[in-house]
């Protein structure tokens, strides 16, 4: 059994995308990972007003605006949630692993998620334990 590719492109604009995940019941859900289309269903169940294409038109946005600004080069705060920044990686010499070479590795940005401390309460204690809520 293949799985879907949560590769997503933020070039590609609002083009829809394979939906992976049953609209019945999302509760059998992976708990270690989400897509995002598991995330525009759960957001269009918990929110029965809320049309599915306008919870993806939501998540997109919210995606895109974020890709937008980390490409920018500035920084993303969500407060009680976490922050997002762009670390910097110098070049630096590695080595090609099968022959050996020396091989010249460029700089890199690479994006940083700091998460807030009312989240890593909440990562703390655990599901169930608080999840209406924050503490």
């Amino acid at each position: 059994m293949s799985k879907p590719s949560n590769h997503w492109d933020p070039e590609a604009g609002s083009q829809p995308e394979p939906s992976s995940a049953s609209s019945a019941d999302t509760s059998d859900i992976d708990a270690s990972s989400i897509a995002k289309s598991e995330l525009i269903t759960k957001l269009a169940e918990k929110y029965p007003q809320l049309a599915a294409r306008d919870a993806e038109l939501a998540v997109r946005t919210l995606l895109d605006a974020m890709t937008r600004t980390l490409v920018e080069g500035r920084r993303i705060e969500i407060r009680g949630f976490g922050s997002f920044a762009l670390s910097t990686r110098p070049p630096r010499t590695g080595r090609n692993p099968k022959s050996g070479e020396t091989v010249m590795v460029p700089e890199k940005r690479v994006p940083h998620f700091k998460p807030g401390k009312e989240l890593r309460k909440r990562v703390d204690l655990g599901p169930g334990d608080d999840a209406n809520g924050p503490p």
